[in-house]
């Protein structure tokens, strides 16, 4: 699958990127926002009601999304940062997460 990752800092700075071969161009943009949300809200992305859906973005000058595919990274109950996959479906985007915050030693996050 050719998405495309990005990491972010609890301070929102970016720390990792990677946008696989195949990847669409758009996937560059929406790794960073589901990561940037995550680590904002300290919770995964997609969580949000539908009606902050279209006004989460628009509020937030298109930095924050409700699309599925961003998690806080946490060690031991703290939060460090957050990941954001994008490029796979919703689910495929969430699963790859969850994927590298195992690989990482990172809390679960259900």
């Amino acid at each position: 699958m050719a998405v495309s990752i990005a990491v972010y800092n609890s301070f929102l700075t970016l720390i990792a990127f990677v946008h696989g071969d195949g990847a669409t161009p758009h996937s560059i943009e929406t790794s960073k926002r589901k990561a940037q949300t995550a680590a904002s809200i300290r919770r995964p992305t997609g969580t949000f009601s539908d009606n902050l859906a279209v006004a989460l973005p628009l509020a937030s000058g298109n930095l924050l999304t409700n699309l599925g595919g961003g998690l806080p990274i946490r060690f031991g109950g703290v939060d460090v940062g957050a990941i954001g996959v994008g490029g796979g479906t919703v689910e495929q985007d969430i699963a790859s997460a969850k994927v590298a915050l195992g690989a990482i030693g990172a809390d679960p996050i259900d």
